[in-house]
């Protein structure tokens, strides 16, 4: 009877052990975007950019050495601008940061007035992708030749 009482308490204890194992891997975290970070040129020209033109949040860095400038682009993510590229390089259109407006006559009608080139996907000047789901993208370049995507998804 001991031993059949001591396995019980075994199976129980393990039971037990495995359901608190269970629970906490149902509350860990999901993996998230933590920060992008590009590194630029200029480093007034580029956080102008993003503040002024995209409209970003600038947010303190911890580093106060004149290189970094961080961005606000999530409720937990950020975008880092990191300065000391030797010069401006191209970069391809497929590898994009994307943002989304909530209204797109409004973000051209901003891009047409500081006359920053913009276009559809194919290159077309002034032109907007309308995508099968009706969301609108527009694409252009930061002062660093890195393309930026903007459209109007409310996912």
């Amino acid at each position: 009877m001991k031993k059949l009482l001591k396995s019980v308490r075994f199976f129980l204890a393990i039971a037990l052990m495995a359901a608190c194992l269970a629970s906490n891997a149902q509350k860990q975290k999901p993996v998230s975007l933590n920060h992008i970070a590009i590194y630029i040129f200029d480093l007034k020209k580029s956080t102008d950019f993003y503040k002024d033109v995209i409209g970003l949040t600038q947010i303190a860095e911890p580093f106060h050495d004149g290189k970094h400038t961080w961005f606000k682009i999530a409720e937990h993510s950020q975008l880092h601008l990191i300065q000391g590229a030797e010069s401006i390089t191209s970069h391809d259109k497929n590898s994009h940061i994307c943002f989304s407006v909530p209204s797109m006559d409004a973000f051209v009608k901003k891009l047409k007035y500081d006359n920053i080139w913009f276009g559809n996907w194919n290159g077309d000047t002034g032109k907007i992708t309308n995508r099968p789901d009706g969301v609108h993208q527009i694409y252009f370049k930061d002062p660093d030749g890195y393309w930026i995507e903007i459209n109007d998804d409310t996912y």
